[in-house]
């Protein structure tokens, strides 16, 4: 794979992205279950750019304050041990977003195990980290699988659909998730050919993620 073409998919399938990519799903979907008409509506936009900034625009601001202070050499991370204060950085945050879940009666269940279930992954990989190398890129890949597949049997029969040319284009939850499995296969293709991971890091974080969801949805089911 050609090396810019990795980096562009790894920005893509940058972990701190992956609750952010499963709102917009579960709200393109059923916007109902959010207590919304569409993602046009202003409490919507106000619940993404929350999410977008609790997961991705703060954590990535602190993660990248280290790097001037000293704490990590790269935003690669390539040494294991300087992945620590990262991953508690964005470990604090997910835990204020669970917590505060909870007071809002207006999102569903199945986004709270979403939550939970990257919360509990990302915690995996923190003490996975501490004995061997992980991927996160692959746990937030297998966390993501996990989350279109709950969603596929909590909401069966639903359909993610697009305005096209005047029509609607209708995907099946069953297409969604075998493009989620390639997404994640591309991805992990990608931080092999940057040489960011072996392969055993992978398999590590691709299962780190995906239990972590089946996890989050017993405690929370």
């Amino acid at each position: 794979m050609n090396a810019t073409l990795a980096r562009v998919l790894s920005y893509a399938g940058h972990p701190l992205l992956i609750l952010t990519y499963i709102l917009l799903l579960l709200m393109s979907i059923n916007p109902y279950a959010f207590s919304v008409r569409s993602l046009d509506d202003q409490r919507a936009i106000l619940l993404l750019l929350s999410v977008f900034s609790t997961t991705f625009l703060i954590p990535g601001f602190g993660v990248a304050l280290l790097k001037p202070l000293g704490f990590i050499r790269s935003l690669e991370m390539e040494d294991k041990q300087e992945r620590i204060g990262p991953y508690i950085i964005t470990g604090i945050f997910y835990l204020w977003l669970f917590k505060n879940l909870f007071s809002v009666t207006q999102v569903p269940a199945l986004y709270a195990v979403c939550v939970l279930g990257a919360t509990i992954g990302l915690f995996f990989a923190f003490f996975l980290n501490i004995f061997t190398k992980v991927s996160a890129h692959a746990t937030g890949m297998g966390g993501l699988i996990a989350m279109v597949l709950l969603t596929a049997f909590e909401w069966r029969g639903a359909s993610l659909a697009f305005p096209v040319f005047g029509g609607w284009v209708s995907f099946s939850m069953t297409s969604v998730l075998a493009c989620t499995v390639l997404f994640a296969g591309l991805i992990g293709v990608a931080r092999l050919a940057l040489r960011a991971h072996v392969p055993v890091d992978l398999y590590r974080g691709y299962v780190a993620g995906f239990v972590a969801v089946m996890i989050a949805n017993v405690l929370i089911r």
